[in-house]
């Protein structure tokens, strides 16, 4: 159990103060709906680019990659990243003008899709975007509060409060969320978006410490690849024969394509995070945003996995007795280690029994490691007394982030695609400012108690792969068909998106992982395949959404009649006109992508 001292809280409380200040400081220019909901749409390039990276690092990016990284190894980074960095640029060069248009162009996705199909694709997509949304912000409080909780962060506030047991718990809830709540509803989603801003700088001034320490402890580069387990440092070129060398290849195929499907799913049609590129100041300053942030994803990912892969290869804590003798007087000190860490492995603990304490046994007679542990024990082992702090607030940061970007998005689609498009058409713009704070107080109400649900139901926290299947994976294949074939219908994309849905629900449905139990691991309809884990299971999910969408609303769209041009203008890319480029021939976006995607493969190679 790591200990706090007044400096660690100090780092915490101005952290804090900053997130309020920005909040406090917009609110005298949130006058109106647009400021509220678009941030006035006047912010620079490079604010929306880190807001973007910001937002993109919730608490679930940070747990789950670090996970990934005890888990899987180094060469997740480079699943992750090829799969990202190529959204992102296809999302800067060919969707940003597209989503963006012009200051009067689209607010959101949801409107976007009415605009270029109809108002049954915008009802639909909006809907479903509600609800992943506040489930999203719900998980997000409910992983990290589970960290806190772990560090006993609130166990001495709850015992004063007289909390019941799970009071430690709520506090880690509760109090972020207010937080949060505070400065989305004083400054909206530019308040939301210089927090992001600051806390990506947060997170990389907390973590780089903690991974060169780590480092330093396990022996540096080469250090790590002796002790981390069999398999975390890929040589896919290093194969022995033809037969492995094909295997592979394939391997590498697999791996790349369900990586652009799942970082097109997110980076091109996550209004979470592209409303924060949606509200630059111009067409330029929006494309520029992607760019940005592909550029930080270069490395990024490394500096997220490496806690992990260190955290595993680390010796395993166990309880030890030391026998000294002083002045003829033997003293014997006795460091009891929990059940639960001694069965982990490295930093990585056993998941516990609530009930009993006791580590949680697997089906093949092994403890179940708690790998979502991965990130924060590496920072409570290698932050000082006094910076650890800085830990608790890269932690704070990821989840604070996640939620605002969840929350800001739930407003904004429900005051633009529900309120304005479907209850009150005629609604005055003071009316529609007073529906964004009052959906965003209901997105964050709906958040708490999705994480209080899943207090109860752990499960939830695995249902979020399964959900992103189903909702992201069709809708980027229907954005991605519908941005660049004009031909497309709204028919099309609308029957593109139920059937990308139901592939993913029966291909689920169909199949489980090999020791995992029926129900929301899959196989609850029968059981026709084993994929090897989770995440080959979720990335099934995606492909055959992402392939079943894309099919279907291609044969669709051709037996329906498409739109005319003029009503497609500015929003498919052989219809669209950019504005001439004005900069240097290595400042264009054309150029700054081939460059960062160049920088990325290099990186890649290197790890993989």
């Amino acid at each position: 159990m790591p200990t706090f001292a007044a400096a660690d809280w100090l780092i915490v409380l101005i952290y804090c103060f900053f997130a309020l200040t920005a909040g406090f400081s917009l609110r005298p220019v949130v006058t109106g709906s647009r400021q509220y909901l678009q941030a006035g749409r006047a912010l620079p390039g490079w604010l929306c680019g880190l807001a973007m990276v910001g937002a993109g690092l919730g608490s679930e990016t940070l747990l789950g990659l670090g996970a990934a990284g005890a888990r899987y190894g180094i060469a997740e980074a480079g699943f992750f990243a090829l799969g990202s960095i190529p959204a992102l640029l296809f999302t800067a060069l060919y969707l940003m003008p597209l989503y963006y248009g012009s200051q009067s162009g689209p607010r959101t996705i949801p409107d976007y899709l009415g605009r270029r199909f109809d108002q049954k694709t915008r009802a639909l997509n909006a809907g479903m975007f509600l609800g992943i949304a506040a489930f999203g912000a719900g998980i997000s409080l409910y992983a990290m509060a589970r960290i806190f909780e772990a560090l006993h962060l609130f166990d001495q506030m709850a015992n004063r409060l007289s909390l019941p047991p799970s009071g430690s718990m709520l506090l880690a809830m509760m109090l972020p969320a207010a937080l949060v709540l505070t400065y989305v509803l004083l400054g909206g989603l530019g308040a939301a978006m210089y927090n992001q801003a600051l806390q990506f700088c947060v997170i990389v001034a907390g973590l780089l410490p903690a991974v060169l320490l780590g480092l330093k402890r396990i022996g540096g580069w080469s250090g790590l690849k002796a002790a981390a387990p069999a398999g975390f440092f890929q040589e896919w070129s290093g194969a022995a024969h033809a037969g492995a060398h094909s295997m592979s290849i394939g391997a590498i195929g697999m791996a790349l394509g369900a990586g652009l499907v799942v970082g097109g799913g997110i980076w091109c049609t996550d209004f979470r995070l592209l409303q924060t590129a949606m509200a630059a100041k111009d067409v330029q300053s929006a494309r520029r945003a992607p760019l940005i942030a592909a550029a930080v994803w270069v490395i990024l990912p490394l500096l997220l996995i490496l806690p992990g892969a260190i955290a595993i290869g680390l010796p395993t804590p166990h309880t030890t007795e030391v026998v000294r003798n002083e002045n003829g007087t033997i003293y014997h000190e006795i460091n009891v280690v929990p059940a639960a860490v001694e069965a982990g492995l490295g930093l990585v603990p056993a998941k516990a029994d609530a009930a009993t304490g006791k580590p949680v046994m697997g089906a093949n007679g092994h403890a179940v490691l708690d790998y979502a542990m991965a990130t924060p024990n590496m920072l409570a082992q290698f932050l000082p007394m006094g910076l650890l702090g800085l830990g608790i607030a890269v932690l704070l940061g990821c989840l604070m982030s996640g939620v605002a970007a969840g929350v800001t998005a739930f407003s904004a689609v429900f005051t633009c695609d529900i309120f304005e498009a479907f209850i009150a058409k005629n609604a005055d713009d003071k009316r529609l400012l007073l529906a964004g704070r009052w959906s965003a107080a209901g997105g964050m109400v709906l958040a708490i108690g999705t994480a209080c649900a899943a207090m109860r139901f752990v499960s939830l926290l695995d249902a979020m792969v399964l959900v992103f299947a189903v909702v992201n994976a069709p809708l980027f294949a229907v954005l991605y068909r519908g941005a660049l074939w004009k031909r497309m219908t709204g028919h099309g994309a609308f029957a593109g998106l139920i059937a990308g849905m139901a592939a993913a629900l029966l291909n689920d449905g169909l199949m489980l992982p090999a020791g995992a139990q029926r129900g929301i691991h899959g196989g609850w309809i029968a059981v026709l395949g084993r994929p090897s884990s989770d995440l080959a299971l979720g990335l099934e999910n995606a492909l055959a959404a992402f392939f079943v969408s894309l099919i279907v609303s291609s044969v669709v769209s051709r037996w329906t009649k498409p739109r005319p041009d003029e009503e497609l203008r500015g929003l498919v890319r052989s219809l669209t006109e950019l504005p001439p480029a004005r900069a240097a021939w290595w400042k264009r976006p054309e150029m700054m992508a081939a460059a960062i995607l160049v920088a990325a493969i290099a990186v890649n190679l290197i790890l993989m």
